[in-house]
């Protein structure tokens, strides 16, 4: 059996040119036990050796029925590969998708805080992040959502959480675990077709395979790739003017005539990170294209009111966010 496959050469340049890790770090590995995981640790304790880092395995138990067993087989992979284990289980979690991921993510950060580690490394691969851009685009996502899944990101000022498999496809990963003979766990719950993600995995992405492009993934992929630069620029460019815009007063409040003379894009974003620190949750499509409508309407011209109680009203050339006295 290789020791040394065309994976590892890939993984080791893809952290070094992406600089997603540097050597020394302390590296939290999140092991499900599924062929993702389990081939990035494998790749990475293969990798130490030329980093250096500290490895440690970390293991989210949803307690579900249908997890029964996983933390069991986890623990067994970390003592034969002689790494630490930090588990965490959960209590009554919903059995969703949502529910589940913003746990793990939250789980994820508290165990790295607790014992110190600076980056979380996750088995995320170019197969999910095509299905996410399809998923997210059925739900009527824009270019954020479009974008999801990106190399890195910050899920506390001192934890990096890093995607290090995300130009590699789930049938390479496969394809790695097998040939390394490595325990896999074949989780039931992603033969369930009720759950979309599973769909799109089991049926849509094959089926655009075979009958419109056998590269979709590594397309849908690109495109989240190109996506995530231009959201990045616009994010910024956006803030720029909203910085512009923004009138001290009794009430936070913009100035149109600055915005009215922006791009439609940036009109549409710089309202949204407006909007956002006053709303109980990320502002939709209709509550924007509003605000959009009250930079050219009329004076006293307001919206509907948003969840909080939050509405917006043009007074002269300032459009001021305001409470309804009811919820104060």
């Amino acid at each position: 059996m290789k020791s040394w496959t065309l994976l590892h050469d890939r993984i080791h340049k893809t952290l070094r040119k992406r600089r997603l890790a540097a050597k020394g770090d302390r590296l939290l590995v999140a092991v499900s036990g599924g062929q993702d995981s389990l081939c990035l640790l494998k790749l990475l304790l293969d990798l130490q050796p030329k980093w250096q880092w500290q490895l440690a395995v970390a293991h989210c138990d949803h307690d579900w029925a249908t997890d029964a067993g996983i933390a069991d087989r986890v623990t067994e992979i970390a003592r034969s590969w002689d790494l630490p284990l930090h588990l965490k289980r959960a209590q009554g979690l919903p059995e969703t998708e949502a529910a589940a991921r913003e746990w793990r993510y939250r789980s994820l950060a508290e165990i790295a805080a607790e014992q110190d580690f600076s980056c979380i490394a996750v088995g995320h691969t170019q197969s999910d992040r095509a299905e996410t851009l399809l998923y997210n685009l059925i739900r009527g996502a824009g270019a954020d959502g479009l974008q999801a899944l990106t190399w890195h990101r910050c899920l506390t000022p001192n934890i990096r959480l890093i995607r290090p498999l995300l130009e590699v496809t789930r049938s390479q990963t496969g394809e790695f675990c097998q040939e390394f003979q490595l325990p896999v766990w074949e989780d039931i719950v992603n033969d369930d077709l009720r759950y979309a993600r599973n769909r799109l995995r089991a049926e849509i992405i094959p089926y655009l395979k075979e009958y419109l492009n056998p590269r979709v993934e590594r397309n849908l992929a690109q495109t989240s790739e190109l996506l995530r630069a231009e959201v990045e620029y616009l994010e910024a460019e956006a803030a720029k003017y909203l910085e512009r815009a923004l009138v001290v007063a009794e009430n936070p409040a913009l100035d149109r005539q600055i915005l009215r003379s922006l791009p439609l894009a940036l009109q549409r974003r710089s309202l949204r990170q407006f909007l956002r620190s006053s709303l109980p949750s990320s502002p939709v499509f209709e509550q924007i294209e509003a605000a959009i409508y009250l930079l050219s309407a009329p004076n006293k011209s307001k919206t509907s009111t948003f969840p909080g109680g939050v509405y917006l009203e043009v007074r002269g050339d300032l459009l001021i966010l305001r409470r309804s006295p009811s919820v104060r």
